[in-house]
């Protein structure tokens, strides 16, 4: 993406990533409810907004082709939903710069839908007051209120219920999906067994270590079921695992991306060697 359009301007849309993932019950209509540490990371996708006269979308980067039907994608959904919140007539040109990988458990189309969110409320100048932003985010998909929250949070309810997570390190980590895309019903659909209470805490860990002991006492509950739809989620594991400085390694959402728990971004980048393979996406970044 390079330029901007007359009037545009561009957005950062970071990668999320589930640093633990409870399920602690589930509604009567079927939704499961979560408790979950979501922080974002240094990889993001770019979105460049600019006014125009009816609502366009296009789609570059590495993974543009896997960004699905341009008309059902979350920046516009986003944009139709927001102006008929707003009770507004106005176009906007969107420019979408894709990098994180699709249905890979980092969140990348619910960033997106929060950046343009964002985006578009100062685009078309409509007043904070005027919209209910957070219950239109959760309208538009799960992940998308801790997207426009954008920062390390705890996640409750249906993705609705958002705390102030206390302050983290900025750890390294080491993002690695096997080319493997996860749908999220599928995954919840696949979990077997009962359901996990909260592991929310207060303190502030000090360094990578300390958070990685912290995590070590929690866990991502989908695991097992992603594991099952696609088994070599469990060779990225163990691969992280025995990577020299890896404090802890865990599925990130719903998968198939995994991540290392490194002590900076520089020592995730120098064990990104063990994983070059042809058919994994590695990516080595930190927690910001």
């Amino acid at each position: 993406m390079t330029g901007e359009a007359p009037g545009a301007f561009r957005l950062a849309a970071p990668a999320k990533v589930n640093l633990y993932l409870h399920v602690t019950g589930r509604r009567a209509d079927g939704y499961h409810l979560l408790d979950s540490l979501v922080v974002f990371t240094a990889l993001s996708d770019q979105l460049e907004l600019g006014p125009a006269d009816g609502m366009s979308l296009t789609v570059e980067g590495a993974f543009a082709d896997n960004a699905g039907p341009l008309d059902d994608n979350l920046v516009l959904r986003a944009a139709r939903s927001l102006a008929g919140a707003a009770k507004i007539d106005k176009g906007m040109a969107a420019r979408l710069l894709k990098n994180i990988p699709a249905a890979a458990g980092l969140g990348g189309g619910s960033a997106d839908a929060a950046a343009a969110l964002r985006g578009l409320m100062r685009l078309w100048d409509i007043p904070r007051d005027a919209v209910d932003l957070p219950s239109l985010a959760l309208e538009l998909g799960a992940d998308i209120p801790v997207c426009l929250a954008a920062g390390s949070s705890f996640v409750g309810g249906v993705g609705e219920q958002i705390e102030a997570a206390p302050a983290l390190p900025e750890a390294g980590l080491l993002l690695v999906n096997p080319g493997v895309a996860l749908a999220t019903p599928s995954v919840f659909a696949g979990r077997r067994g009962g359901f996990s209470p909260p592991g929310r805490f207060s303190e502030s860990p000090p360094n990578t270590q300390a958070l990685a002991g912290l995590l070590g006492e929690r866990d991502n509950d989908l695991t097992e079921a992603a594991i099952r739809l696609a088994p070599v989620i469990a060779d990225v594991l163990a691969t992280l695992e025995s990577t020299p400085g890896c404090h802890l390694a865990r599925m990130t959402g719903s998968g198939a991306t995994c991540f290392g728990l490194f002590d900076d971004e520089a020592a995730a980048a120098g064990a990104a060697s063990a994983f070059r393979r042809d058919d994994w996406w590695v990516w080595a970044t930190r927690i910001v």
